[in-house]
């Protein structure tokens, strides 16, 4: 068993994915863009669709007016918390393979490793001291035309918020309670041996 950060896992697994959440408290702090760069550097390695690489990231520092932007296309209760991140990135998967050394094929697992490559920049972010949180609440019939996306090939995944935690009082009374590591099912609630 792995015990870390409050959560206790049932098998013996590296503290990362334990020390790895979601939370809203940001501190506003600035943040380098080499940092930003460093953690979807770590993103680009995921698996990626026989060399693919399906997943285009729209990336925005505080303070900027991209960010405001970017920050317009979340829904209100996300905008509340999301504001005082150091930096906000727009998700998307392209949906066809576009190699220059094969004919374009369409990609049926363009979300598959893109969900990986948002895995590796969270796991990334927490070895350099940053949080990530990944969010769908976004006004998704907004997002190409804001952020001049192909809507024909590019596929809109999540948003992520990306900054040092911040203190318990930068969140609303009612976010507060909630702002702490969530649990997990039991892998035998949710992994089956031959078939469901």
């Amino acid at each position: 068993m792995t015990t870390s950060n409050d959560r206790h896992a049932r098998f013996e697994i590296d503290s990362m994915f334990l020390d790895r959440w979601s939370p809203r408290a940001f501190d506003a702090k600035p943040i380098s863009r080499d940092d930003l760069l460093t953690m979807l550097e770590a993103a680009t390695w995921a698996p990626s669709a026989s060399n693919s690489q399906p997943w285009r990231f729209v990336y925005a520092h505080r303070d900027t007016d991209a960010f405001a932007t970017m920050l317009e296309l979340l829904v209100p209760f996300n905008q509340e918390w999301v504001k005082n991140a150091s930096a906000l990135v727009f998700l998307f998967s392209a949906m066809t393979s576009k190699r220059p050394d094969s004919e374009p094929r369409p990609l049926r697992n363009h979300s598959f490793d893109c969900g990986t490559a948002w895995g590796y920049l969270a796991l990334q972010a927490l070895k350099m001291g940053y949080f990530a949180h990944a969010m769908t609440g976004v006004h998704f019939d907004r997002v190409h035309e804001v952020l001049r996306a192909s809507e024909d090939d590019l596929h809109f995944e999540a948003a992520i918020a990306i900054g040092h935690q911040g203190p318990l009082d930068a969140l609303p009374a009612a976010l507060q309670e909630r702002e702490k590591p969530s649990d997990r099912r039991s892998v035998v609630e949710v992994a089956f041996e031959g078939h469901l």
